[in-house]
């Protein structure tokens, strides 16, 4: 059930946690307490394997859900989103930042927190800048191949480790050809181990939704490793975590020192701003309160700023993660606070019992998280709507499997452009008719029954007038105008009314067309503008030119008067 008296999100102009701790109401504690201690429940398993992903010891996974959490509780406006490692994010930083740091681990682990602060910088300037209104330019149709295309890359990434081999390849197809050379040498233990903890896992998401079923399933595998010695079988475990608490500190780096890191960095803030506002918006929205988009920046760099402190990657707001912060019953960010105190007690006291942690199980958390990333009844759906947004979606997807996440996050950005680009440089044009029986007027195309005006051509187009699609506005009132029997054509009535903004090219396209049709003795008539559209074709002196363009006037005033006119 949705909340909707609660507390509004947001408040504390730049310190949203002024505002709800404000509003907290006293009987939220304990739903709070709950969430926060299921959220750490769920974010142990997660965070360690996530962090093998990124190369990076598995400790530092948890740093950054128990760090960026209290980041983000601080600046955030969300009242559920969970913020910490994601699947995209990790392969990103593992497989860029191995290339920069040429295998020295602990130069791996220096790019990888310094990539933390760069992102806080980039949040920081896009917040000052308002730049958050750009993240718009990235369609969903893109971003569900961006997504499949992940999916995939991290499963690939994770099937050696469940068939107990080395894998290895820097992009998909190399990774798929060297595994299926390695199947000959698969550990059998292992796989066995991989796949009942792969079913467990599926199992109880199903049976026990929102239940820490990964956490069950981690303390299983230890168990049954542990007893049976199944490390000397062969079977790979994650080895000595160190216990303790981060320590904080600045970058040992610059960024001045790593160059290259700066595209990884926007890459990350691309991927974690689209994920964590589009969960942060979908859960505000379920419970009847507003996120602010601008201040998502502050919450994002304000989290990746204390995990880079801690010496942590970057990290993100993600939906499965918000998902089980919700469905345990969060109230507000103080949840995030009490999940950072349970892995802070985790840190200090349960990572002993971690050694015989396998990374077959790990493995299975990770294709078991990333399975919903793999959406084929949502490429069919876009096959089946529009073949343009499947198209589009197919090139992030080929883009991420072929050349890499990051480079995959920048073709979808460029494809999304590209996408408004070539819908603009071909507006639709409709031809209008009479409405039979009335005075209105609408497209012929879509009714035929629609009746045409004696020696009157209507065209409205459905779209901004700009520079990109003006030319092909033009050509089609004129295609439309030849059409017409010779001589009978004496008025075009252009119906600006669908058109909320037009440009100085749209305005000098209907000069162009004015004298284009006055030369052949036909009148352009412009009506239907919009107050912003009439001040600039004035201001163009485009209005003169014509006659005109009044406020109020209509297809209906503008056919009235012509046909008075005639009669």
């Amino acid at each position: 059930m949705s909340d909707t008296n609660a507390m509004p999100s947001g408040q504390g102009r730049g310190f949203p946690v002024l505002g709800w701790l404000r509003g907290y109401a006293p009987g939220w504690l304990g739903a709070d307490l709950l969430a926060g201690v299921t959220l750490a429940a769920y974010a142990i398993p997660v965070a360690l394997a996530y962090a093998t992903l990124a190369g990076l010891p598995p400790q530092v996974g948890i740093y950054g859900y128990l760090l960026g959490g209290l980041g983000y509780a601080l600046l955030g406006s969300s009242r559920h989103l969970a913020v910490g490692p994601t699947s995209a994010i990790s392969l990103m930083v593992g497989a860029n930042v191995a290339v920069i740091a040429a295998g020295d681990p602990a130069m791996h682990a220096a790019v990888a927190s310094l990539a933390a602060f760069m992102v806080t910088t980039i949040c920081l300037v896009a917040w000052a800048a308002r730049l958050s209104v750009l993240v718009k330019l990235i369609s969903d149709s893109v971003l569900v191949g961006f997504r499949f295309g992940a999916g995939l890359t991290i499963a690939m990434t994770q099937l050696p480790s469940l068939f107990g081999v080395a894998g290895g390849g820097s992009h998909i197809i190399e990774r798929a050809w060297l595994l299926l050379g390695q199947l000959g040498d698969l550990n059998p233990v292992t796989l066995a181990l991989g796949v009942v903890a792969v079913v467990l896992l599926v199992a109880g998401g199903r049976l026990l939704p929102g239940k820490p079923v990964s956490l069950a399933v981690v303390a299983l595998s230890i168990l049954v490793v542990s007893v049976l010695g199944l490390a000397a079988h062969g079977v790979a475990v994650t080895g000595e975590i160190p216990p303790g608490l981060p320590e904080i500190g600045l970058p040992t780096l610059r960024f001045g020192d790593v160059p290259d890191l700066f595209p990884v960095a926007a890459g990350c803030v691309l991927l974690a701003y689209i994920e964590g506002v589009s969960a942060a918006r979908g859960f505000a929205a379920k419970h009847g309160y507003a996120v602010n988009a601008r201040q998502e920046l502050l919450g994002l760099g304000g989290a990746n700023l204390l995990a880079g402190l801690g010496h942590g990657y970057p990290v993100a707001g993600g939906l499965s993660q918000t998902a089980v912060n919700e469905k345990a019953g969060a109230k507000s960010p103080l949840s995030l606070v009490f999940a950072s105190a349970a892995l802070a007690l985790c840190l200090l006291f349960l990572t002993g019992a971690l050694a015989d942690l396998p990374k077959a199980a790990l493995a299975a958390i990770v294709l078991t998280a990333v399975a919903g990333l793999i959406d084929v009844p949502a490429m069919i759906r876009l096959w089946r709507i529009s073949r343009f947004d499947f198209i589009a979606a197919l090139c992030a997807l080929a883009g991420v499997l072929l050349l890499g996440i990051l480079q995959g996050v920048l073709l979808a950005a460029l494809a999304s452009v590209l996408m408004l680009v070539a819908e603009g440089t071909t507006p639709y044009v409709a031809i209008l008719g009479r409405i039979p029986g009335t005075q209105l007027f609408g497209d012929r195309d879509r009714h035929p029954e629609n009746e045409t005006v004696p020696g009157v051509l209507i065209v409205r187009p459905e779209a901004a007038l700009l520079y990109v699609g003006a030319e092909h506005v033009q050509d089609r009132v004129l295609a439309a105008a030849l059409a017409a029997p010779d001589g009978s054509l004496r008025h075009v009535v252009f119906d600006l009314s669908a058109t909320p903004f037009i440009d100085v090219a749209g305005a000098e396209m209907l000069r162009s067309l004015h004298g284009a049709l006055a030369g052949q003795g036909i009148r352009l008539w412009l009506v239907g503008a919009h107050a912003r559209v009439r001040d600039l074709l004035r201001n163009a002196g485009v209005a003169e030119s014509v006659g005109g363009v009044e406020r109020g006037s209509s297809v209906e005033s503008a056919v009235a008067a012509i046909e008075a006119q005639d009669a």
